[in-house]
């Protein structure tokens, strides 16, 4: 989807009147993108995949047949719904068009109504498979990503940090004393402060490529793309104050409770030979010296950040 929110569909078609009447039929409700030849049509995937394709089979260099072959041959794009649009109406190359993995076939002349139904079915089924993902993605008690998600997440940022030699920060978060928090309010209480400070840790991750996540149980971790140790303190100790000086409100509104977290810093430019798990351990090691030295600090590489535990 775009920035509006709308799905974005990229027509491949070589003749000028095919692509001005799907735009025509198809812009009011959604993002049309447009190319004419197969090598364009793969360049703009590259560079911005589109929710679904239409592709024509006949076009100039590269046929549609070749196109949809290498759209699947990669896992970056072998997901996106192709359907073919065609004047030939063999039953040879429509069976040829769904085995190379075409999700539809829709043979020219046009008919509005058949191009419509056909990309609301396959664009549903996109929607259902996403949310699927979502869910599979997101921890359904704070709604924001879970540890699979945060592994996910770490894998490509770790690739691009040794491929573009730029420090990549992580700061792993553990609630205080969360079990006897239970034990006095009750864990539907317990549950509820989870969500809130998970709210500041969203809000904390302001950059399009921060992560905030819950890695089980009170543990969470914030990752930081790009950015230094010194300015992964910066944030850490927002996070830290934000959460000391949050009230959260039991279910009949007579009693504000409070906590505190936590935090273990870590901060690296890192090469081929680092390991991702070396990384995670350093964290959860300064996680660990933080609540050894009293709770409610960071720790960090560069020392301690102390503050009086509650």
């Amino acid at each position: 989807m775009d920035d509006t929110g709308k799905f974005s569909i990229l027509v491949v078609d070589d003749e000028k009147s095919n692509l001005m009447m799907l735009n025509g039929i198809l812009s009011k409700e959604y993002t049309v993108f447009t190319a004419k030849s197969g090598e364009d049509a793969l360049c703009r995937v590259a560079e911005d995949p589109p929710d679904l394709i239409l592709l024509d089979i006949i076009l100039p260099g590269m046929d549609g047949f070749e196109v949809l072959k290498r759209l699947k041959g990669s896992p970056d794009t072998r997901g996106i719904p192709v359907i073919i649009i065609t004047g030939l109406t063999t039953e040879t190359d429509e069976e040829k068009g769904l085995l190379l993995g075409a999700v539809d076939y829709i043979t020219k002349p046009f008919k509005n109504g058949i191009v419509i139904a056909r990309i609301k079915t396959h664009l549903q089924i996109v929607r259902q498979i996403r949310l699927i993902e979502r869910l599979g993605l997101v921890d359904p008690l704070t709604d924001i990503p879970n540890r699979r998600c945060f592994d996910d997440r770490l894998s490509i940022e770790w690739r691009r940090s040794i491929r573009d030699k730029k420090p990549i920060s992580f700061m792993m978060m553990d609630v205080d004393k969360f079990k006897t928090y239970n034990d006095t309010w009750g864990h539907p209480q317990g549950d509820v402060l989870l969500t809130s400070i998970s709210r500041i840790f969203s809000s904390a991750a302001r950059r399009s490529g921060d992560l905030a996540a819950r890695l089980g149980g009170e543990e969470f971790g914030v990752l930081l793309p790009d950015t230094d140790i010194a300015a992964a303190l910066i944030v850490a100790e927002e996070i830290r104050s934000r959460v000391e000086n949050l009230r959260i409100p039991t279910a009949d509104g007579k009693t504000e409770t409070k906590t505190t977290i936590s935090i273990g810093v870590v901060s690296v430019v890192p090469d081929k030979n680092m390991l991702v798990a070396d990384f995670i351990s350093a964290a959860d090691k300064r996680l660990y010296a933080a609540k050894d030295a009293g709770r409610n600090c960071i720790c960090s590489e560069t020392g301690n950040n102390n503050h009086e535990p509650h």
